[in-house]
């Protein structure tokens, strides 16, 4: 039992374990409507994006994680308005947009070579360095996506799965759409130092179809979802202690672990019927 308690007693554990479960029930809450709108991509492709502006503001001058945020929202809003136009498909605008930021900070590192900020931790996590603020920002944008979540739950579900309709009936999508671009955003900026921004995409969105292939309803899916992604973080980066690998890849292994058991459970399911109108 003392060695399943051991990294408990370490000031800098029980950190990285506290920041990577919200952070995986985090993904796993936004990833939902990323997944059900069909932009699955847009989560790899903004965290590309991201990692450009951290980049950029560090030359400049300006805070890497705000200036990460507000490039990344620029970004993620120049996506949704040329998506819009049904001549150019979304996966075409977030492959397009995205991968030219994160050109601009690929070229930005080769041509100032000398950094303080760690970019390698940004690309592939680095959750056992997290600061005190790192959790206190992880747990602000958490809160307010459950917020976002809460109180537009009708019109991000409306919106989500009819939004021509929703639109007719006096939903504002486009507002929606902003708002889900903000806490996306806000997330990515957040967590790339936790899982890197190499990871984050498969937080986004294996936690989602876990519950899809578990469930045929929304709310169920909704919180079959911030579970998955709540016990891939705390058995990801409590793996990772003993197993001595990245963090980050152990939770997306946790992750992709659990999909599998969801996957044959939900063919076990379906067989179930078939078996019952047999007999």
């Amino acid at each position: 039992m003392s060695t399943l308690l051991e990294p408990f007693g370490y000031e800098f554990f029980q950190r990285a374990l506290l920041v990577s479960t919200i952070t995986g029930a985090l993904c796993g809450l936004i990833g939902v409507y990323v997944v059900l709108r069909g932009m699955s991509y847009i989560g790899h492709g903004l965290s590309h994006a991201i990692f450009g502006g951290a980049v950029a503001s560090y030359i400049v001058g300006v805070n890497v994680f705000l200036g990460a945020g507000l490039w990344g929202l620029v970004a993620a809003l120049f996506i949704n308005k040329v998506a819009r136009r049904r001549s150019i498909g979304a996966d075409a605008a977030i492959g397009a947009i995205t991968s030219a930021s994160f050109a601009i900070g690929i070229i930005l590192i080769s041509v100032q070579r000398t950094f303080v900020v760690n970019f390698e931790a940004l690309l592939w996590g680095n959750v056992l360095g997290v600061a005190p603020v790192d959790v206190l920002v992880v747990l602000g944008v958490a809160l307010g996506s459950v917020l976002f979540v809460f109180f537009g739950y009708r019109q991000l579900l409306f919106s989500t799965f009819d939004p021509e309709v929703a639109e007719v009936s006096g939903v504002r999508t486009a507002r929606v759409d902003v708002g889900l671009a903000v806490m996306l955003t806000a997330t990515i900026a957040a967590t790339m130092n936790v899982i890197g921004v190499t990871m984050i995409a498969a937080m986004l969105v294996i936690p989602p179809v876990i519950g899809r292939l578990l469930t045929d309803s929304f709310g169920k899916m909704l919180w079959i979802s911030v579970g998955a992604g709540t016990v891939c973080g705390f058995l990801g980066v409590y793996g990772s202690y003993y197993l001595n690998w990245s963090s980050g890849g152990t939770v997306v292994l946790a992750a992709g672990v659990l999909f599998v058991v969801a996957f044959a459970l939900s063919g076990w399911r379906r067989r179930l019927p078939a078996l019952g109108d047999a007999h």
